[in-house]
């Protein structure tokens, strides 16, 4: 398995990345983001995107898939959702920790916001 110089294998990277390849599922990660890490139940999830029933679950599950959310049982019957943020914060670093390695002389990094 190919890895990048951060020990991520790239295959993982690419399906993570292709799990938020869709506009619902990358509003449902951005809004358990927003929520924090306490996260919120699949109600408040379809209330705040705008998507329920079958086609939230369909999401949900690509993203736990991803490793992107984690799903729980709170109290008897509520399932809550929050983020995986240790997986984003190491997705993030995949990308952006060789910020302009290759640029050569004059690439100032330091005007990239990536720390």
């Amino acid at each position: 398995m190919k890895t990048t110089h951060l020990d991520i294998p790239l295959e993982r990277a690419a399906s993570t990345f292709a799990a938020l390849g869709s506009e619902q599922r990358l509003s449902v990660l951005r809004t358990l983001v927003r929520a924090g890490p306490g996260g919120a139940t699949i109600g408040e999830l379809g209330e705040r995107t705008g998507i329920t029933g079958s086609t939230l679950t369909h999401h949900m599950k690509i993203l736990t898939q991803a490793g992107l959310v984690r799903q729980e049982k709170r109290g008897r019957s509520i399932i809550c959702a929050a983020v995986a943020y240790d997986e984003l914060r190491e997705l993030s670093g995949f990308l952006l920790r060789e910020c302009c390695a290759d640029a050569g002389p004059g690439c100032d990094t330091e005007d990239h916001d990536h720390e």
